[in-house]
């Protein structure tokens, strides 16, 4: 359902070429999401760089900075999308029926730096259903197309989120494990 991206393994290609080139057998993977926000936070992140190690890869993961200002977490966080070699993005809905919108920040700054993106979401599903989903019923239409509950157009391309979000990045179902293994498919594969 959801289709690989034309540009995708070339950029994963040449980062991997870089890597390789540096004498590092890994990637530095930066973990975009709103997972900073859980209640058990440093658990998940000590998971998640246990899960990047398994695979061979670095986790950099926003926790890692010791910023405590809203300008220091930006900078810090900037730093580390700099520095990775890929991006994996949590793009499930977070308050509401959207990705969280600094993930979405992150994943623009990656696909800007020319860094492959990894996003994820845990349901198969277009953002017209998501929408039916969260609204709780099914979406009104005007002129043939959907629309939510405040009367605003509902983007209906089959796509599992906006296109500005599912055109540049690869999207997988599943969770964080679903992507490394993307990651390392596409790395193998590339390699290969």
């Amino acid at each position: 359902m959801f289709a690989q991206k034309s540009d995708f393994s070339s950029r994963l290609f040449a980062t991997v070429c870089i890597t390789m080139f540096r004498g590092v057998l890994h990637m530095n993977i930066y973990l975009a999401g709103p997972d900073v926000f859980r209640a058990d936070a440093l658990a998940w992140a000590e998971e998640s760089r246990q899960l990047c190690a398994v695979a061979g890869h670095r986790a950099l993961i926003p926790l890692d900075a010791e910023e405590t200002t809203a300008a220091g977490i930006y900078l810090a966080n900037r730093e580390l999308i700099r520095r990775a070699d890929a991006l994996l993005a949590n793009l499930n809905p977070f308050r509401g029926c959207e990705p969280d919108s600094g993930t979405c920040v992150e994943v623009g700054m990656a696909l800007a730096l020319g860094k492959p993106v990894i996003g994820y979401v845990d349901r198969a599903e277009t953002t017209a259903q998501r929408v039916a989903r969260v609204a709780g019923g099914k979406l009104a239409q005007r002129g043939g197309r959907p629309i939510d509950g405040a009367g605003w157009y509902v983007e209906d391309f089959g796509l599992p989120l906006n296109l500005m979000l599912a055109v540049p990045v690869t999207i997988v179902v599943g969770g964080l494990a679903a992507a490394v293994h993307a990651l390392s498919g596409q790395r193998s594969v590339e390699g290969a």
